[in-house]
């Protein structure tokens, strides 16, 4: 069975998503749905699409009712062990939410500055999270991220079991 792990530099802790569901896997992409591990008032569960080939989340955050809360999009750097069959998505700390209303808010660019200046990331690393920020801000700046909100969708109605 697919083992995922969220790694996470600040704080340093590396947590296996053992209730999320998956909902599809292949190569380059994985759809899970999640319920919060603490309960928050502005969100309780939601759907994620690893984008693996292009280093970003896409999850779209539900309030308690099923109304959308928001888009969340992480920037991650992923690692998968074919023996274990276990992927670790590290978060590289950047991240974007994009609003109801379509506000793009971009977020914790200074934890990725003090993470690098704090030896938490390498220079490769932070650079790699800067060009897939980029990339991620051009398709949705370019429309292009409706396909993958397209994608995230056709799999929105949760599944009963994990595959």
């Amino acid at each position: 069975m697919t083992t995922l792990i969220r790694k996470r530099l600040i704080p340093c802790e590396s947590i296996e998503l053992k209730n999320d569901i998956i909902s599809c896997l292949d190569k380059n992409k994985i759809i899970t749905h999640w319920e919060t591990f603490r309960p928050k008032s502005e969100f309780s569960h939601g759907i994620s699409y690893y984008v693996i080939d292009k280093g970003f989340k896409i999850s779209k955050f539900f309030k308690p009712d099923n109304s959308l809360a928001y888009i969340y999009c992480d920037i991650i750097d992923t690692e998968y062990n074919k023996e274990t069959d276990t992927y670790t998505f590290t978060d590289l700390l950047a991240d974007v939410i994009i609003e109801n209303n379509g506000f793009v808010k971009i977020l914790d660019l200074d934890e990725l500055a003090d993470a690098c200046k704090d030896g938490l990331i390498s220079n490769e690393l932070l650079v790699e999270a800067l060009h897939k920020l980029d990339n991620l801000l051009q398709c949705i700046y370019s429309g292009e991220f409706k396909d993958y909100i397209n994608t995230l969708e056709s799999f929105e109605t949760k599944p009963q079991a994990q595959i």
